[in-house]
């Protein structure tokens, strides 16, 4: 199989709430490509919901150092980070989220324009 079939069988069974088994599929997708920005956000959320955290906060660090503009990428790690308890890095984080939420698709801040 290849990373997309991988990432298919991963959201297929994020959507039967078989979060295990998703995290399973989607880290083989992402070790096969490791600049695949929608698995790593997949896994951020099968992580969650599966109760690891840790994956959570990894899969979602990664999402964002691949794609900084990516309000999910941000959100999905303040949600991690606020689970575990770590409220000033959930708070940075969904700051980030917030922040990116008031740029237009110009690049200019909704203030700017």
């Amino acid at each position: 199989m290849d990373k997309d079939d991988f990432y298919l069988k991963g959201m297929e069974a994020f959507s039967e709430d078989r979060f295990g088994d998703a995290v399973t599929y989607l880290r083989q997708a992402t070790e096969l490509d490791a600049d695949f920005a929608d698995a790593y956000h997949a896994l951020a959320m099968a992580c969650y919901h599966d109760g690891d955290f840790d994956g959570s906060i990894q899969a979602s660090k990664r999402l964002t150092e691949l794609e900084p503009e990516n309000i999910l990428g941000w959100t999905s790690l303040s949600m991690a980070y606020q689970r575990k308890g770590m409220i000033a890095e959930a708070e940075s984080a969904g700051g980030r989220a917030k922040a990116l939420g008031f740029k237009d698709p110009f690049g200019k801040s909704k203030t700017e324009r």
